[in-house]
C-alpha cells in the first residue's frame, strides 16, 4: 500500500437488535466516543460518521455501510476505522474480500481498533489473526440466530404472547404469558372498524371517518397513554393500509398467531 500523509477518516459504527443487550459497551454512543477520539488523537481528519442501528453485520446490505463503501470508492475517504471487524461485519468471505483485495485496490487503509487490525501493518499478527476472528464472528452470528430462533419457538408453543407490543385493542396482562387483555377506550375503535367494514364500507373510507372524528391512529394512542410523543410518524392520519392490518389480525377473532 503507498503510504499517505494526510488522511480522510470515515467511522462506521454498527448495533444489531441482538447486539442491544450486550449493553452500553456496544452501544452506539460509545462506539462514536473512542473511535471520534481516537481519530483525533491520531490528527485525521474526520469526514463522516456511518451508523448503522438495528441491522444485522451478517450481509452488506445495509444503508450506511453501502454509503460508507460508496464514499471510499469514489475518494471521498481514504481510511476506515470501526470498533472492532465484527461491527463491519460478521459475514467471513465479504469480510475478506473488502480488507484483502477491495480495499487495497483503492489504496483505502482499514483499521478495526480493539483487534489490533490494520491493514497498513499487514505483517502483524492481527492481521494473521483476522481470518480466524472473522470466521468467529460469522459463526458467533449463527449460533445467536439459532438460540433466538429456538426461544421465540419455545415462547410460541407454550403460549407466551412474546410481542414487544400489544396488538391495537389490547394491552399485555403481568401474568407469566403477558395475555393479551382487551383495552376499552381502543377496542370501541377496533369494533367501529369491523362494525363499518361488515356493513360493506371500504378501508379507506374507514379510514376516513376515523380521521374526521380525530381518532389517534394505534402509535400516538401508544405513546399518548405513556404522556409521550409519538417519535416514529410525521403523518398522524389513518389510512386504508392500517385498516386491513387490523381487519387481518387473527387476534381479533380469538387467535393468538406467533411464531
Amino acid at each position: 500500500m503507498a503510504k499517505q500523509t494526510i488522511y480522510n477518516a470515515g467511522i462506521y459504527v454498527r448495533l444489531s437488535q441482538e447486539d442491544m443487550r450486550a449493553g452500553e459497551s456496544l452501544s452506539i454512543e460509545h462506539q462514536k466516543l473512542i473511535l471520534t477520539k481516537y481519530v483525533r488523537e491520531q490528527g485525521w481528519n474526520l469526514v463522516d460518521t456511518y451508523v448503522d442501528d438495528g441491522f444485522s453485520g451478517t450481509d452488506f446490505n445495509r444503508p450506511s455501510v453501502q454509503r460508507l463503501l460508496s464514499d471510499a470508492q469514489t475518494g471521498r475517504i481514504n481510511l476506515i476505522i470501526c470498533k472492532d471487524l465484527s461491527r463491519f461485519g460478521r459475514n467471513y468471505i465479504e469480510v475478506g474480500q473488502y480488507i484483502d483485495y477491495i480495499f487495497p485496490l483503492h489504496n483505502i487503509r482499514f483499521i478495526a481498533l480493539n483487534d489490533n487490525v490494520d491493514t497498513a501493518n499487514r505483517d502483524s499478527n492481527a492481521m494473521e489473526m483476522m481470518p480466524v476472528i472473522n470466521l468467529f464472528n460469522e459463526w458467533h452470528a449463527s449460533s445467536t440466530s439459532k438460540k433466538i430462533k429456538a426461544v421465540i419457538e419455545a415462547n410460541a408453543r407454550e403460549g407466551r404472547y412474546k410481542s414487544s407490543y400489544a396488538a391495537y385493542g389490547y394491552t399485555k396482562a403481568d401474568d407469566e404469558k403477558h395475555t393479551p387483555i382487551i383495552d376499552p377506550e381502543a377496542a370501541e375503535v377496533v369494533r367501529r372498524i369491523f362494525k363499518l367494514r361488515s356493513q360493506g364500507v371500504t378501508p379507506r373510507h374507514i379510514a376516513d371517518q376515523l380521521n374526521a372524528d380525530s381518532i389517534p391512529i394505534p402509535s400516538d394512542y401508544f405513546y399518548q397513554k405513556q404522556g409521550k410523543v409519538n417519535p416514529k410518524f410525521t403523518r398522524h392520519l389513518w389510512c386504508q393500509t392500517t385498516i386491513r392490518t387490523i381487519l387481518n389480525n387473527p387476534i381479533y377473532l380469538g387467535n393468538m398467531a406467533m411464531n
